[in-house]
């Protein structure tokens, strides 16, 4: 397994590690002007900083150098953010900025938040945003090609793409609602599995609804992203993100969102992304809408065992939008749309009850469907359950 996925030496044996060491977060902050007596102001940030698209990250979830004037107007019902990004390129392994190391990617955004939209308690989103990405040539640490992808004609080349994004989250009475539905178009001047440029056409929505009672948050979701049925045309119909992070369907916690899943040179799915993208990763890959997408519904109980200790149980049901690209891709006349079954359960603990201290432990599995099984298919015809464990301890002062 090594051997597939590092350049090892072997002079250092079957054991060894590896550090970095990186300056994420930094920043000069200046407010610009009070926009009225209600406390409404504007301000600019430059340096590198943290900055989500939407409410629970499916689009960017990243810290990254770049320029932003965010602020507040009508008393705070309204807030919004211009945010301009030049990429950093980030390490392969622990996903850090390599700082001060750029590529050649912009990416701007917009977005504008009103609070009691519609009913009180209820926020509604409008965002835009575009990703400009010229590619280049690029081997991660690993000495893996990143860009172009490694696939097909593999041929540096341009990804040039805008966002349209509505959403909202908050609630009606007792019932909770979260959604949020992208609009992706554009153009990619030389899609390496389709051979030719693309005009972009994808779409992606998600919604998440739940009830509480006493400690219990009921939840039922649904997510679609959009695949593309014909990758030998010019249309390129299937949704990627930019960088995203989704807080959504177990998260973190879900095995297919938090492992990133390889299929012959490119991945399935990235770490901690739900898209189904065939692209080489997405901190130093491109985008790439010719894809077979996703269809995934999800029931959930959150459960608030004490005040310091969270529990958070999941059960996805996972379904490839469109398989004609995996079809080509992999020269199989008939892949099955049904992935598997993805169950995971996660412990959230939080000592002092804040965010200084936080523990985390979560474990899942991927219960591989006939779909799954034709793409990973061995002799017997039989994939055997993925499983995952994992514990984590996050320290903030």
């Amino acid at each position: 397994m090594e051997l597939g996925a590092v350049s090892p030496n072997v002079l250092a044996g079957t054991h060894r590690t590896r550090s970095q060491l990186s300056l994420q977060e930094w920043f000069v902050e200046t407010k610009i002007a009070d926009l009225c007596p209600y406390y409404d102001f504007m301000t600019l940030r430059l340096g590198s900083q943290p900055f989500i698209s939407d409410f629970r990250g499916f689009l960017f979830f990243d810290v990254n150098s770049g320029a932003r004037i965010f602020g507040n107007a009508d008393s705070n019902r309204t807030q919004f953010n211009f945010a301009y990004f030049h990429q950093q390129e980030k390490n392969i392994n622990s996903f850090l900025n390599e700082t001060f190391q750029f590529r050649d990617q912009n990416l701007t955004f917009f977005n504008l938040f009103r609070q009691d939209f519609i009913v009180p308690g209820f926020t509604g989103l409008f965002n835009l945003a575009y990703n400009n990405d010229n590619g280049g040539v690029e081997f991660d640490q690993n000495r893996f090609l990143a860009r172009p992808d490694p696939v097909g004609i593999f041929r540096p080349h341009s990804v040039n793409v805008g966002y349209l994004g509505i959403g909202g989250e908050g609630h009606f009475g007792r019932y909770n609602i979260s959604h949020q539905f992208y609009w992706a178009f554009g153009r990619d001047t030389n899609n390496p599995i389709a051979n030719r440029p693309q005009t972009i056409n994808g779409q992606f929505y998600a919604i998440e609804g739940s009830y509480d009672r006493d400690w219990a948050r009921f939840k039922v979701s649904f997510l679609w992203q959009s695949g593309d049925a014909n990758p030998n045309d010019t249309h390129a119909t299937g949704f990627d993100t930019i960088l995203d992070n989704p807080v959504f369907a177990g998260g973190q916690f879900s095995y297919y969102q938090r492992q990133g899943i390889p299929l012959f040179g490119v991945f399935l799915t990235q770490r901690n992304s739900f898209v189904n993208d065939l692209r080489s990763s997405k901190v130093k890959g491109q985008a790439n809408f010719v894809n077979p997408g996703l269809l995934l519904g999800n029931v959930g109980i959150d459960l608030d065992l004490t005040p310091t200790m969270k529990m958070f149980n999941n059960a996805n049901l996972l379904w490839f939008d469109k398989t004609a690209v995996l079809e080509q891709f992999l020269y199989d006349g008939h892949i099955d749309r049904f992935i598997g079954a993805d169950l995971s359960v996660g412990f959230e603990y939080r000592p002092l009850v804040s965010e200084n201290i936080i523990v985390l432990l979560g474990a899942g599995t991927l219960i591989q469907g006939q779909g799954f099984r034709n793409l990973y298919n061995n002799a017997y015809d039989r994939v055997d359950p993925w499983v995952q464990a994992f514990g984590t301890v996050i320290l903030t002062y």
